[in-house]
């Protein structure tokens, strides 16, 4: 049933349900409504889950095992895209950079920190 697998994911995040579905612009009585109806929400609202919980719809409806990522500093990067807009701001910039671009801006950044990554 979708409603018990949202709630072991809220849970694995540390969240109620409800709060969840407030972060995601749900209202708050909108998981209530599929624990008691016993339904999946419609596919807007699955991928709109699917990205707040960095799962696939298909691990949402069932259709898979495991959720996409368990990579703890992939999870950790997608979570930052999603709570800081700089950062997200960042990357929408560099979608159309070369491999030249970046280290260039990678160089940029590390002077302004007065740092060295070529090392790490």
């Amino acid at each position: 049933m979708f409603y018990d697998l949202y709630c072991e994911l809220c849970k694995a995040k540390g969240i109620t349900p409800t709060r969840a579905a407030t972060e995601m612009g749900l209202s708050k009585s909108t998981p209530t409504a599929w624990k008691k109806k016993g339904i999946t929400p419609q596919a807007a609202q699955l991928q709109k889950i699917a990205d707040y919980f960095h799962v696939s719809v298909d691990y949402l409806c069932g259709n898979e095992e495991k959720p996409i990522s368990e990579d703890a500093e992939l999870n950790e990067y997608l979570e930052m895209l999603r709570t800081r807009p700089e950062i997200k701001m960042m990357f929408q910039l560099a979608k159309g950079a070369t491999k030249e671009d970046v280290e260039k801006a990678v160089r940029v950044i590390e002077a302004m920190f007065g740092k060295d990554t070529k090392g790490d």
